[in-house]
């Protein structure tokens, strides 16, 4: 007899940045598992491509074009999913972009820094905004699931936006964990290891790269956006009700090693 506690049927979910990698990792097992999900993105052709697996999956996904640093078209998403699927259920923050630069820190520009800061930092605080005020106005409680990033807990050098942003999105998680309890509502963060998505393809075939990371991996391998699956459907589910406040680290052993 199978397990029920995994199962999402009835649930909603929306995954920014849900198009591709992690957060498509994230999509098809939420839609396996029975959830209606709604993946936003800024690419067209990737959304309708998303939108187009997962509807094998589950007939009733969808894709909307979001750029999470607008806070206008943020709310225009929101209200969307709330009149499509009458309700949220799960919100996982997970679009992002990474440091495009190379230039040291004492040479960054204040563009270097706002537009990694507004994607990354702003764009989640206000899709968490939104998708609370709904949680909340429910009743019934829900799961945040942020998509933070090794940088928040160890050293890169000329990445130090993109650490800001990932850091600030952990410390951001656990004040949710403790405001939003009263609200049955948890709050985690996952922090992936190097995972193959197309902002580490080029960085992957960089050989002295590969080379230097590779052996740090204990599993000898890459991770890929299916690896991610498990923990989204797990803490989302009923299974994690009393599971909140807590970084995840899913890595390969990366971190430890």
């Amino acid at each position: 007899m199978a397990y029920d506690g995994f199962d999402l049927s009835g649930k909603v979910a929306i995954i920014t940045g849900g198009n591709g990698g992690i957060g498509l990792g994230f999509a098809r097992a939420l839609a396996a598992a029975g959830a209606e999900v709604s993946v936003w993105g800024t690419n067209a052709d990737k959304n309708a491509a998303a939108e187009k697996e997962l509807q094998a999956i589950n007939p009733s996904a969808s894709a909307t074009l979001c750029n999470v640093a607008d806070e206008a078209a943020v709310e225009r998403a929101m209200a969307g999913v709330i009149e499509r699927y009458g309700r949220i259920d799960g919100c996982f923050p997970n679009a992002g972009i990474g440091t495009q630069n190379t230039k040291p820190f004492h040479e960054h520009s204040n563009e270097d820094w706002h537009s990694v800061i507004d994607v990354n930092l702003h764009g989640v605080f206000y899709t968490l905004r939104a998708a609370t005020r709904q949680m909340v106005a429910q009743g019934e409680g829900g799961s945040l699931v942020l998509t933070a990033s090794g940088t928040a807990i160890q050293g890169a050098a000329r990445g130090q936006a993109y650490a800001a942003t990932k850091g600030g999105m952990v410390a951001m998680m656990l004040a949710l964990s403790v405001e939003m309890a009263r609200h049955k509502i948890t709050a985690n963060a996952v922090i992936p290891g190097w995972v193959e998505t197309g902002m580490t393809e080029q960085l992957f075939a960089w050989e002295k790269f590969a080379g230097n990371v590779m052996p740090r991996i204990p599993m000898r391998r890459w991770g890929t956006p299916d690896d991610f699956g498990a923990i989204a459907v797990y803490l989302m589910s009923d299974a994690s009700r009393w599971h909140t406040g807590d970084v995840i680290k899913i890595d390969g052993g990366f971190s430890i090693f």
